[in-house]
């Protein structure tokens, strides 16, 4: 019996042994990964901690709890505080607890919070032992939360490499953060290789950074590639949403349907997109009027519809909205900000014009035009001066001839009843009209137009007028024959008194008579021929004379009206040819058509006869011959080809009752292609022209005459001055010239021989004379000749010259000197044989002779090489 108690406490505890030790291993399997969250000393409310990845524990939660009540755990696993939190101790922890609430499965995620002072340490301790052995020197994840409290430096992460274990390490960084902006925001110690922030950092500003971390050997060595090191900044919900605009004016119309869209509003946030932390939830917080509430907002889209059919802009014409937009998804904590939406109710037709009174009474005198007798007033409860409250008005009944008009007065909006059309009291004295009136925009509602318009009677009473004669009908007529003998008399105008159908006491005057032709009996209007009528005369339109004639009664008043004598033709006009002149190009035609026409009516016209008319002695039947085109036209064909020319040919028409006029045609004969050419030249071919110039063809005659004259001016400048030069060259001794004759009967030519100069043109050439110089030479047969006269034969002897001996031999003829061809050198004459004393008394004798076939002027002549001198 004493065993037995022994046995059972010993089973008793190995029974609770076991039971501790599978409850510890249900809750360690499941329980999720453990979280270490590296925090400051101190938490102020409503801080975001870090964040934690729920769907990695447990993915179909749908409830999340937190086990601390200072801490709050949001879907996207961000972890909160909802007090201030001071960690008294290095650690703190609480538990996550992750449930589905379908099949009652729960998970848990231990959260340890750690002071940062504590985390420098255990990574001295520990992250060295543990990444001892795996490759070291590889891109590490890294982040940092934005506007960190504390302390600073902020240790992020530490570096190292394997070659550690063999080499001395030197650890460095460079790039943003580090040399580039924001300097100095990084660094590393250079033998542990632990990476620290110096201060706070704005996520807005930048969101990450990317560091180059480098590892170096004392000597300069480099045993790794340097390492791309990633530092992100965790978003803090440290920013506001805003509004795009502080107040928002929208328009809604009246009697909108349930749902109509309104407006939509819009914010932004800068903190990092696809967070709660810009997740904005839109919201009404108050309305004003208050009652009753007419808007929604949906929460997600900022969208404000209307929740009631019953907006009215008679009663409420403007609401104002104060809106609210909140991140966090509209938490409690979430960040917010307020604007002001004002929404204005758009009028609508909703109400009709209605006329304030149901009947009205006005009159009018008869005979009165355009005048206004009444005005309608209405009202309306829509916007003043749109087209929901501006009236229409019309007519309904009463109107059937159009006496009446009614229009609105833009500026009262009142019916103006006016007359358009004369009254008379003698048919009618009282008319009743129904007038009606809508506005200018269609009724909002379907209905009927009769159910939508508002009505009103008006009884025009007509007053009764002392009217002076009427002249009805304004035209009237009468029938007298042109031939009709002068004091013809006939019925003339005949106006009416309207209120006793008589046309006694009436009296009448003719106001216009164009030709005078009639006179008018002042007590019955009838009218007596003047003189002899004409219906074929000037201003008399379709045989119709209008007289006008002005109708006045004892009273003064008066009326006009118009007397048509309408003039019954007599045959007394014969046809006639207009075209009296008729061209006949013979080349291209042998013949002209004739056009005949009648003043006379039709009845008196065509169709008409055509014939020529001559006796037998006369050649126009033989020269010419007419063929019948239509009732009205011939054509004249000439015959035995006449010689151009104008010839007249005598043409009889006759009309339909024997009536015939003769013309006698002018008849041109021409060589031309179209009539045209021939009226240019009034007798073409017959030596009679006329030749016509136009304004071009004499331009062109006056400037040829001038361009003669320029060219005549210019020859005669040049030959005086070519005069003068060789005066200059003449010595000043050479004083007497003399005049000889020559008598010879070859061409005279014109020498002439200075004292000192002696020229002459080459035999044969253009350039200096080969045998001297000869001036003013004239080539004749290839030889110079130079005239000289004395006996008839005179001989030069050459000298003897520089290179050759040359002969100037005298010519048999008549006493022509001929000068022999030279073939090179110079000419040099000395000693001539007649001194000039000779020569002048030889040629005085002889200036006085008739015949002078040529000259010379010669005065001492002296011949040397080169050179006559």
């Amino acid at each position: 019996m004493a065993v037995t108690p022994a046995r059972c406490s010993l089973s008793a505890a190995l029974y609770w042994q076991l039971l501790l030790t599978l409850t510890i291993l249900i809750s360690a399997c499941d329980a999720c990964k453990k979280v270490t969250l590296h925090v400051p000393s101190k938490l102020d409310a409503e801080k975001f901690v870090g964040r934690v990845n729920l769907k990695e524990c447990f993915k179909s939660a749908n409830l999340i709890y937190s086990s601390d009540p200072d801490f709050q755990i949001l879907e996207d696993g961000a972890v909160y505080t909802t007090n201030t939190i001071l960690l008294s101790s290095e650690k703190r922890n609480f538990t996550i607890s992750l449930s589905n609430t379908e099949n009652q499965e729960e998970k848990k995620i231990l959260v340890l919070l750690e002071h940062q002072t504590k985390v420098l340490k255990q990574s001295d301790s520990k992250e060295t032992v543990l990444r001892r052995a795996k490759r070291r020197w590889a891109p590490i994840p890294c982040s940092m939360m934005e506007n960190h409290l504390g302390p600073f430096p902020l240790f992020l992460e530490q570096v190292e490499s394997d070659t550690a274990q063999n080499y001395t390490i030197y650890y460095s960084i460079r790039g943003p953060g580090v040399d580039e902006e924001p300097l100095n925001l990084f660094y590393i110690e250079r033998d542990t290789g632990k990476l620290y922030c110096t201060h706070p950092v704005d996520r807005e500003q930048y969101e990450t950074f990317q560091l180059v971390a480098l590892a170096i050997t004392p000597d300069g060595y480099y045993p790794e590639r340097p390492l791309p090191l990633i530092i992100k900044v965790e978003d803090e919900n440290d920013n506001h949403p805003i509004f795009t605009e502080a107040t928002y004016i929208f328009t809604v119309a009246e009697h909108s349907r349930v749902g109509s869209t309104v407006g939509q509003v819009c914010a932004s946030d800068r903190d990092e997109p696809g967070t709660l932390h810009t997740l904005l939830k839109y919201s009404i917080l108050q309305q004003l009027p208050a009652s009753p509430s007419l808007f929604f907002m949906h929460p997600s889209t900022g969208v404000i519809t209307t929740t009631s059919s019953q907006l009215d802009r008679e009663l409420i014409d403007k609401y104002q909205l104060q809106i609210k937009v909140q991140d966090m998804n509209g938490q409690p904590f979430g960040l917010y900000t307020t604007a002001t939406c004002i929404i204005q109710i758009e009028d609508v037709n909703d109400n009709l014009p209605t006329f304030t009174r149901t009947s009205y009474v006005t009159s009018v005198e008869e005979n009165k035009v355009d005048v206004e007798i009444l005005r309608v007033s209405v009202e309306d409860k829509d916007l003043f001066n749109t087209s929901n409250w501006r009236a229409n008005y019309t007519i309904l009944k009463g109107n059937e001839n159009g006496n009446f008009k009614i229009v609105t007065d833009p500026k009262t909006n009142e019916g103006i009843l006016c007359v358009v059309k004369p009254l008379n009291y003698e048919e009618r004295q009282q008319l009743t009209l129904q007038i009606g009136v809508v506005n200018e925009a269609p009724y909002f509602r379907e209905t009927t137009s009769r159910s939508a318009m508002s009505t009103a009677t008006v009884t025009v009473n007509v007053r009764d007028q002392d009217e002076g004669p009427e002249c009805t009908p304004p035209v009237q007529t009468v029938r007298i024959q042109e031939s009709a003998p002068l004091g013809t008399k006939s019925s003339g105008y005949k106006a009416y008194d309207p209120e006793t159908r008589s046309s006694s006491g009436i009296r009448y005057k003719k106001l216009s008579d164009p030709k005078g032709w009639i006179t008018v009996d002042d007590y019955t209007g009838s009218i007596t021929t003047f003189r002899s009528l004409d219906r074929e005369a000037e201003s008399i339109n379709n045989g119709i004379y209008n007289v006008t004639i002005l109708a006045s009664d004892e009273g003064g008043k008066t009326c006009t009206g118009t007397l048509g004598i309408i003039l019954e033709d007599v045959n007394d006009n014969g046809p006639v040819i207009q075209k009296q002149t008729v061209v006949i190009c013979k080349t291209v035609m042998a013949s002209a058509e004739l056009v005949a026409f009648d003043l006379d009516d039709p009845i008196n016209g065509p169709p008409f006869s055509f014939s020529l008319v001559g006796d037998s002695d006369s050649n126009v039947h033989t020269m010419w011959r007419l063929t019948r085109i239509n009732e009205t036209a011939a054509r004249l064909v000439y015959q035995n080809d006449p010689p151009f020319g104008p010839y007249t040919v005598p043409v009889r028409v006759t009309d339909k009752h024997g009536l015939s006029h003769d013309t006698s045609l002018n008849v041109i004969i021409c060589d031309c292609v179209t009539e045209n050419d021939c009226t240019l030249r009034v007798g073409p071919r017959t030596g009679d022209v006329e030749v016509k110039l136009g304004k071009w063809a004499i331009l062109a005659i006056l400037l040829g005459i001038a361009l003669l004259f320029c060219i005549l001016f210019t020859l005669v400048c040049g030959a005086s001055r070519a005069s003068k030069k060789q005066k200059e060259k003449l010595p000043e001794d050479m004083a007497q010239q003399n005049l000889i004759v020559s008598n010879t009967e070859a061409p005279g030519d014109d020498k002439v021989f200075y004292a000192n100069v002696f020229t002459s043109n080459t035999v044969g050439s253009s350039g200096q004379g080969i045998c001297g110089t000869v001036g003013s030479g004239m080539k004749n047969g290839g030889q110079e000749t130079i005239e000289m006269m004395k006996e008839g034969r005179q001989t030069l002897e050459s000298c003897q010259g520089a290179t050759r001996h040359h002969t100037l031999e005298s010519c048999k003829g008549g006493g022509q000197h001929t000068l022999d061809p030279c073939r090179g050198g110079h000419v040099e004459i000395d000693n001539c044989r007649h001194p000039y004393s000779q020569w002048h008394n030889f040629t005085q004798t002889r200036l006085g002779e008739e015949s002078i076939r040529g000259h010379t002027l010669i005065k001492n002549l002296t011949i040397k090489e080169g050179a006559v001198v």
